[in-house]
């Protein structure tokens, strides 16, 4: 039986690499689904919103736009829902361009994503609940001592243990729900004279430009949707992996959808598609002309607990996708250490911790930000390929007589035409921001490509000590 070309090399770096370390399966269902929500849900749903009624002009293109990129949204979760359920493993994406294709592009995306895809946000986002702190306090103190602090105690609980840090961010989960659902709730109920949320469809006739117009209100909607993804990188930790994992990115992605759409018909009965076109903080605004300040107080104190929560969620997440690239000997040696009380990659969490600092005080946060959405994007679109790759070594491996006798697992709904548009949608968000921001795009593409000397310095190393 012939096997896939790069399969050899894959085995060769495992056997390269140091003996896998193993983590505790300590998450369950609804922790696992509060990580997938949590991931999701930052402070854009509280702020960003003005950008996709800048691009599309009428409620009903508006809500369009944040319930279309929903529904693709659920399109992803059904993907990597049935690659947990196929290959439970540590990683996460990772894990799956590792067996998929080949450990260089497993590297690459764990390469990008400690460099600028997940301490890019994080940074931003620290720098965010800082200053909303300092708003909500009245302190003086520095918010780059803010963000210091708050990283150094998200770090130390994450350190102290899986179970530990998964309770903690899904505290901080049920205080954002609370929010959004305070939001929601006042604007149903006591708002005075709400503007129409069901007309006009269209300002002006369609055309080639309202399509092109949609498409650049999708980024930002697109945007807000991913994190999703990031539970998958704890499949290690999750109980009943192949069961539980899937359940939550669903449950988790359905849940954000429904706080999405539901806040964004609450901006437009608050201050109507003009007017939140014209504001650059959609929340603060509607809850002020519901509660007067102390509707503003309230959602200021939502978006505080809204990013320290996605800090929460990325400082538990990330690092075990460095962990796992240490065990195959890409990475230092130390990276893929267990605590032997804990249970956690200890090393793995400070590494990304201490770079996120890095990022923060150094102010390149913003800039960073710019690359992050193509990086983001073009994975997203390469690791949903990876599922035509497994079913095609399942069908060849496995007697077609046989499949029925077997648990097939999770399968997704509509595969190949729903994959299919997932992939093209993640591919067609890299064109459309690589062509309305090449320098930045391309600064991150450089980034990338210098991963590639990276991986073969570590592979080189890793075949060395295997020789030793």
């Amino acid at each position: 039986m012939k096997f896939p070309a790069n399969l050899h090399s894959t085995l060769e770096t495992r056997d390269a690499a140091p003996k896998p370390r193993k983590l505790a399966r300590r998450i369950g269902l609804f922790d696992a689904t509060m990580v997938v929500m949590g991931g999701i849900v930052g402070s854009g749903i509280f702020i960003n919103a003005y950008v996709v009624a800048r691009r599309v002009h009428t409620p009903v293109l508006i809500l369009g736009a944040w319930v279309a990129g929903g529904l693709l949204a659920m399109l992803g979760a059904f993907i990597y829902a049935e690659l947990a359920d196929r290959m439970p493993a540590v990683g996460g994406q990772y894990a799956y361009l590792r067996e998929a294709y080949h450990p260089v592009l497993g590297f690459l995306y764990g390469w990008v994503l400690l460099l600028v895809i997940q301490t890019g946000g994080m940074a931003a986002v620290t720098i965010t609940f800082a200053r909303y702190l300092l708003e909500l306090s009245g302190t003086e103190i520095s918010e780059r001592v803010i963000a210091v602090v708050t990283l150094a105690v998200l770090t130390i609980i994450n350190c102290l243990g899986v179970k530990l840090g998964s309770r903690v961010q899904s505290g901080l989960m049920l205080l954002r729900i609370a929010a959004i659902a305070a939001l929601v709730v006042a604007g149903f109920l006591f708002l005075r004279a709400p503007h129409p949320v069901t007309h006009p469809v269209l300002d002006h006739t369609f055309s080639s430009g309202l399509l092109t117009s949609f498409g650049a209100a999708m980024i930002p909607v697109l945007f807000a949707y991913g994190g999703w993804q990031t539970a998958n990188f704890i499949a290690g930790e999750i109980k009943q992996p192949r069961i539980s994992l899937p359940r939550a990115l669903i449950i988790g992605v359905a849940g954000v959808i429904a706080l999405y759409v539901t806040v964004n018909m609450v901006y437009l009965r608050a201050l109507g598609a003009a007017e939140l076109a014209n504001t650059t903080a959609p929340a603060t605004a509607a809850m002020r002309l519901i509660w007067d300040g102390r509707g503003a107080t309230l959602i200021a104190a939502g978006i505080a607990a809204s990013t320290v929560g996605f800090l929460s969620q990325s400082v538990l997440t990330a690092p075990r996708v460095y962990f796992a690239m240490a065990n195959d000997g890409l990475f230092f040696r130390s990276v893929g250490s267990v605590n032997a009380r804990t249970q956690v990659p200890v090393i793995a969490i400070i590494l990304q911790s201490i770079w996120t600092a890095v990022v923060a005080l150094s102010g390149r946060y913003e800039q960073i930000l710019n690359y992050v959405v193509s990086m983001d994007f073009l994975f997203f679109g390469l690791t949903a390929t990876c599922l035509f790759v497994f079913r095609r070594r399942e069908r060849i491996l496995s007697p077609p007589e046989s499949a029925s006798s077997n648990n097939p697992g999770y399968r997704v709904p509509g595969h190949p035409i729903t994959t299919i548009i997932f992939v093209l949608a993640s591919w067609l968000v890299v064109a459309n921001t690589i062509y309305q921001y090449p320098a930045n795009s391309l600064l991150g593409m450089l980034i990338l490509v210098l991963g590639l000397p990276v991986y073969f310095i570590w592979h080189r190393k890793a075949r060395s000590r295997s020789q030793a």
